[in-house]
Parts: C-alpha cells; sequence; structure tokens
C-alpha cells in the first residue's frame, strides 16, 4: 500500500487507510509516524466505516503503550534524548494547563478505567446533544404555534427493520409537550378491524386542533410489509396503491400538515444493527421474527420501496428519504425536515435549516440509485 490508499484523520501524523489491506488480515487499517523516517500500521477492521478517526486513534495508543511496557521489559535506554522545553512551575503557562488539566480530570472523572473508544463515542455524544438541543428548542417553538393556530400534523415514520424511526422519534419528542403529541405504533389488526375500511384503524388517531401525531409506521405497512410478507393479496396492495393518493390529498385539503419521512438505511448497516439486537443484552428485547428474515427479503423489500417512492410521492404529500446509517446526522435531519414544513413563529434564524444534500436525499435520486444499484 503507498500513500495515496490512506487518508488524512483529525489527529496530526495519524492517517487511515481507504482500502483493505492485502496482507494484513485484508482489513482497514491505522498508519502513524513513529519516527521521522519510520511509519507503523496498526491491525484495524473489516469494515471501512467501522475504523473511524476515534478508533484509528485507540489503535494508536493501544499500539504505544505496547511499545511502552516492551521498552521496560527489555531496559532499552533511547540512544537519543530530545529537549523538550517544558512550562517552568508556577509559570503562567504551567498553571494554566494545570488548571485545564484539573478542569478535564473534574468532568471525566475515573476515565482511565473506561475503554478509551467507549468513553470518546460518550464525549462525542454530549457535542451531538448539545447541537440537536438548539432544534428541539425550535421544536417547542412550532409545538407552540400549532396549539396557538389549531393546526394539526401527521408526521409518518417509515423504514426497514433497524433503519432508526424509533429513535429518531424520542429524540424528536424528548422536549415536546406531551399533551399536544402522540405516538401511534399499531399492531396486528384484530378481527373487527380486518372487516373495516382499511384506512380507518388510522383515522381513528388522527390529531385534533393543535396536536401532532406520530406514526411509527403507518398505513405504508401495506405498501412494504404487507405484500412481501403475504399479509395482504394483491388485489388489496393493488387498491391500496391506487388510493393512497388521494387519501393524502384530501388530508392536506383539510389542513392537515402531513410529513412523510423515510429513513433508508444500507444492508450492512441493518445487519449490524441486528447483530448488536442479538448480542447487546440491553437491545435483545428489539429483536423480533421479522428482523431475523429481513436481510434474506432485502430484494423482495427493495422492489416493494421503490414501488412505493415512485407511485405514492405527490407533490400534495411528498416523501423525505433520510439516509439513516449515521443515526445522529439522520434524527437531525429529520428534525430539520418538519420545523422546515411549518411557517411557526420566531424561529432562529441563526441555525443552519437547509437539508444535507448527502443525507437528505431527493426521491428521483433515490429511485435512480436502486435502479443501478440495490444498496438502499
Amino acid at each position: 500500500m503507498n500513500l495515496n490508499d490512506f487518508e488524512k484523520t483529525s489527529f496530526i501524523g495519524l492517517y487511515k487507510s481507504k482500502i483493505a489491506h492485502p496482507t494484513f488480515g485484508k482489513k482497514y487499517i491505522a498508519r502513524f509516524q513513529l519516527s521521522k523516517k519510520r511509519y507503523m500500521k496498526v491491525l484495524g477492521y473489516d469494515k471501512v466505516d467501522n475504523l473511524t478517526d476515534m478508533k484509528a486513534y485507540s489503535l494508536l495508543e493501544n499500539y504505544k503503550n505496547s511499545l511502552s511496557v516492551h521498552t521496560k521489559e527489555q531496559k532499552v535506554s533511547p540512544k537519543k534524548t530530545i529537549d523538550v522545553k517544558e512550562p517552568q512551575e508556577n509559570s503562567q503557562e504551567y498553571l494554566k494547563l494545570k488548571e485545564e488539566n484539573d478542569f478535564l480530570k473534574s468532568l471525566l472523572g475515573n476515565y482511565k478505567t473506561v475503554d478509551l473508544v467507549t468513553l470518546q463515542e460518550g464525549i462525542q455524544k454530549v457535542y451531538d446533544n448539545a447541537q440537536m438541543q438548539e432544534y428541539q428548542i425550535e421544536l417547542i417553538k412550532m409545538q407552540d404555534y400549532l396549539e396557538k393556530t389549531g393546526k394539526k400534523m401527521i408526521i409518518l415514520f417509515e423504514g426497514r427493520d433497524a433503519s432508526g424511526k424509533g429513535g429518531a422519534i424520542r429524540r424528536m419528542t424528548r422536549y415536546m409537550n406531551a399533551r399536544h403529541y402522540k405516538v401511534i405504533a399499531l399492531g396486528k389488526p384484530t378481527e373487527t378491524q380486518k372487516g373495516q375500511w382499511f384506512f380507518q384503524k388510522y383515522i381513528e388517531h388522527f390529531p385534533t386542533g393543535g396536536q401532532t401525531v406520530l406514526f411509527d409506521r403507518s398505513w405504508y405497512n401495506r405498501a412494504m410489509v404487507e405484500p412481501v410478507f403475504g399479509f395482504c393479496t394483491d388485489h388489496q396492495y393493488e387498491i391500496f396503491m391506487e388510493d393512497v393518493v388521494n387519501f393524502e390529498r384530501d388530508l392536506v385539503r383539510q389542513d392537515i400538515i402531513l410529513v412523510k419521512l423515510y429513513f433508508s438505511v444500507s444492508k450492512e448497516e441493518q445487519q449490524k444493527r441486528f447483530e448488536s439486537r442479538r448480542t447487546n443484552p440491553l437491545k435483545q428485547w428489539k429483536l423480533s421474527e421479522v428482523d431475523l428474515q429481513a436481510q434474506d427479503l432485502w430484494d423482495e423489500f427493495s422492489e416493494k420501496k421503490y414501488e412505493m417512492l415512485k407511485r405514492t410521492h405527490s407533490k400534495s404529500a411528498p416523501w423525505n428519504i433520510v439516509r439513516s446509517d449515521d443515526k445522529h446526522r439522520a434524527r437531525m435531519e429529520a428534525i430539520k425536515i418538519v420545523l422546515n414544513s411549518v411557517d411557526y413563529e420566531d424561529r432562529n434564524y441563526a441555525l443552519n435549516f437547509e437539508p444535507a444534500e448527502n443525507i437528505n436525499i431527493s426521491v428521483q435520486k433515490e429511485l435512480t440509485r436502486m435502479r443501478k444499484k440495490r444498496d438502499y
């Protein structure tokens, strides 16, 4: 591998490979400068997405620590002493560094007992939460505006299993007034519901004036899940696909603000999240029989997803595609889409409400991608 096969990280002198190393276990590796003329490569990860800057830095630190232990065991003294100027004790620079050090230690606590990657990911979450809170404040303003004007809002959260719908809903509603929103996640239809008009069980949960209803999966079950698993007939599927655009157009004509979000997860990331559900005791409750079949039925779901986006994307009720492999960025983008759907008062225009083009994807771009390669 040569220099062109590596890219810079946010850490000086540390690089990570763009391609898997042909001999180092065919893994994506970290590379750093050990001395002026010597570079070291450290064994990394099977997947390039797993080798983040922080994890590459962790590999580096672990390797340096192993060198330090080895050096002590061999009692090898350095050939050359480097004269490094250290701040004099009680100097202004020394006192400033000490103050910063003490402050960081007070925040991190007994950080040496925590795995470095876990610590770094935890710190990153602090920054992510701080960024998100600015937009969560805007959601409260939006909710106040809906209540004041009596407007009604419906938000649909759709996507494959483990695409991040539930996490996005939790972040979106975290600080909202619970009296003016509700989250609906319907289970299997009852015998009574099976004999009703298909949309009736959803209409029962529609918002009143000033209320927001968030559907964790919606009537679009009939566009993807039901036909793939044989829970509806081909005739029922076709009727739904023909009727849903007019149904949604009528909702919008009745002054309901309708936002349709589709969380698009890659096959590789979905598999990774399923594995986490299988092995993590805190997440095992999430794993279902349907999840176990999702990877095997990937192509079938892709075909139905393609038809759904193509036939049910309309001017009055458009789809918003959110790439969801990066959970934080997907949640941020979903919140921005919702905020941009309402012209509420006192908007903080200092915030960036523009869509992130690599996360918020147009339907046409998504369909074009799917025609070429079925990886989303």
